[in-house]
């Protein structure tokens, strides 16, 4: 699993003082800046059972940035204390799945956050707020997890996405920075465009996990005037026109259909930036980082959701590397290969940098 990049520019110090008379001394550095590009990489590998493998060292280890190999500067396994940001949608379309949620909450405190970690609380429905501020008290989060109310029908996902990476940035780079986002693969309302989360959340070296809450369950648990007119369309399939401004092109269609490359879609959300529309927010969202994507439908597969994502946090391998040409702008493509048959890789496809 590979996690987000953090570019850190450095400037050097300006002209010296000169001295009443003296002409100001000349220093050919003087207002150069020099971009540092430090990227933390965690890996999550696992065997052909899907089983985690946790004895590797670095030395199995090969990174490539875009194709050029790279020296790994640090390497850890699950050793860095998190800092997380639990993000649920508060909406009404999922109100019936909130008491599933709450009970949820010591599983997320317990398996998630552990002993040396701490979290933030952020709910969205028409308003994204942040509902608890970083606490390493564990009682604190249960109890507002265990306080959300449901709002209307608007899901500002993004809006809450971006307010959650806001909070992560300002938090120490020795912690590891994940994001658990808990809701529907949908976003309504945000001001925030979709490509640009996820470029800031990679910059941010934010891994994001995903646990999707099943309409189709909340709908069978709601009362009869909380549920929508019927579309007039087979269930998985979309009666709807395009969103205006798109085209209908096979990639786009493709979308709707189940059979996706993840990866492909991430790297083209983040190089699309601000223009690019998705359909299945969430699942691109981890691909785009390096987490982990979790349906559910019964109630309970909620708990088992989290507790898998926190089996997958404490499986982590994290690899620190410098790339060269780091001032490069555009895609950098990241690619992490294991010197050991039948495993497999999670990782994201890459990230974004701006041209200065």
């Amino acid at each position: 699993m590979i996690c987000s990049c953090a570019a850190i520019a450095q400037e050097t110090q300006g002209p010296a003082a000169s001295k009443p008379g003296e002409s100001p001394q000349q220093t050919p550095e003087a207002g150069i800046r020099v971009k540092v590009q430090v990227v933390n990489a965690p890996v999550a590998v696992r065997d052909a059972k899907n089983k985690e493998i946790l004895d590797l060292r670095k030395e199995n280890f090969t990174i490539l940035d875009n194709k050029v190999k790279q020296t790994i500067e640090a390497f850890d396994l699950a050793g860095e204390p998190l800092s997380t940001v639990l993000v649920v949608e508060t909406s009404s379309r999922v109100a019936p799945l909130l008491p599933a949620i709450r009970k949820s909450a010591v599983v997320f405190t317990q398996t998630v956050v552990g002993a040396s970690g701490i979290a933030a609380v952020i709910g969205y429905d028409k308003v994204v707020q942040r509902a608890q501020p970083f606490t390493t008290n564990p009682d604190e989060i249960e109890k507002t997890i265990s306080s959300l109310k449901a709002g209307d029908n608007t899901a500002r996902l993004y809006d809450a996405l971006s307010d959650a990476v806001g909070l992560l940035r300002a938090q120490p780079a020795g912690r590891r920075r994940v994001i658990i986002a808990v809701g529907e693969s949908r976003d309504t309302g945000s001001n925030e465009k979709f490509g640009e989360v996820l470029r800031q959340a990679q910059l941010a070296n934010v891994v994001i996990y995903c646990v999707g809450l099943s309409t189709t369950a909340a709908v069978a648990r709601s009362d009869p005037w909380q549920v929508g007119p019927n579309s007039g369309a087979p269930p998985g399939t979309f009666g709807k026109p395009p969103f205006p401004g798109t085209a209908q092109t096979p990639s786009g269609v493709q979308q709707y259909g189940g059979n996706l490359d993840m990866g492909a879609l991430a790297e083209l959300a983040v190089r699309g930036g601000a223009g690019m529309v998705i359909n299945q927010p969430l699942e691109v969202a981890a691909a785009a980082t390096g987490g982990m994507f979790q349906s559910t439908f019964r109630d309970r597969t909620i708990e088992y959701a989290l507790a898998a994502i926190g089996g997958d946090l404490n499986a982590q391998y994290t690899l620190t590397y410098v790339p060269a040409k780091s001032n490069e702008p555009g895609y950098h493509e990241i690619r992490i290969i294991v010197d050991r048959r039948g495993v497999k890789v999670r990782t994201r496809p890459g990230y974004y940098l701006e041209a200065e």
